[in-house]
């Protein structure tokens, strides 16, 4: 069994009497510690296939697993603590809590899960030993995406999602940030899934999942990833 398993995942929205197939006869197969690049055009079903495999939204047909456990058959309190436990967010946009420094961003999540990391060290693994005590509004874009990643790898989730991560950073910060996320699956065994429109990422992956008009078109595997310092674009 492979360590995620997305089996005719679909998705259907009712909308009064009008019915939106967002999804439909997904299929695809994640190993443990790859890093997954889900690429495709907007409305092409990305993000919906993300909040499924995250828990954040249900499915109407087929089954989720990660890790054996069968995500599509888990109750409302069940995909509470599949959420705060098991698995790790980053957005476009930081959602940082203001009032809070970086540290204590981060230290969130040991009040939410059973196994931790030091929110200390996790923030020097980033690259933010210097800006700890500093607020949201006194760091850079980059340096809150990095709070954000640092916040969700806090958790030492299963599976790290990453829904357009880069998408509201200039290109170097967003190279450094996409940096960070390979190195970090690289380092820690960490299965990361970044979703993106951006097609030259592709090459940086260990597996590229194409997503085109509500479904899985195409999953490849590169037998040789790219460093994404060496991909322009």
């Amino acid at each position: 069994m492979a360590f995620v398993e997305f089996r005719d995942v679909g998705k259907t929205y009712h909308m009064g009497e009008v019915e939106i197939n967002a999804l439909h006869d997904a299929t695809f197969d994640i190993e443990k510690g790859e890093l997954v690049v889900i690429v495709g055009p907007s409305g092409a079903g990305k993000t919906t296939l993300l909040n499924i495999l995250g828990g954040m939204d249900t499915l109407t047909k087929g089954q989720v697993f990660l890790d054996g456990r069968e995500v599509s058959k888990m109750t409302r309190r069940q995909l509470t603590d599949y959420r705060r436990e098991d698995v790790g967010f980053v957005f476009q946009f930081y959602n940082l809590i203001g009032n809070l420094t970086a540290h204590e961003n981060v230290e969130l999540a040991n009040q939410i899960c059973k196994d931790p990391l030091d929110a200390t060290q996790v923030l020097m693994d980033v690259g933010l030993e210097h800006r700890m005590k500093n607020f949201p509004s006194q760091l850079s874009g980059g340096e809150q995406q990095r709070v954000a990643i640092a916040r969700a790898l806090a958790k030492n989730p299963k599976l790290l999602l990453c829904d357009e991560p880069t998408g509201a950073l200039d290109y170097q910060t967003g190279k450094a940030i996409l940096q960070l996320l390979q190195d970090t699956a690289r380092r820690t065994g960490m299965t990361v899934v970044i979703i993106t429109h951006n097609g030259a990422l592709t090459a940086m992956a260990d597996r590229v999942i194409k997503v085109r008009s509500g479904t899985v078109a195409e999953v490849t595997l590169n037998a040789h990833p790219q460093d994404i310092r060496e991909i322009e674009w």
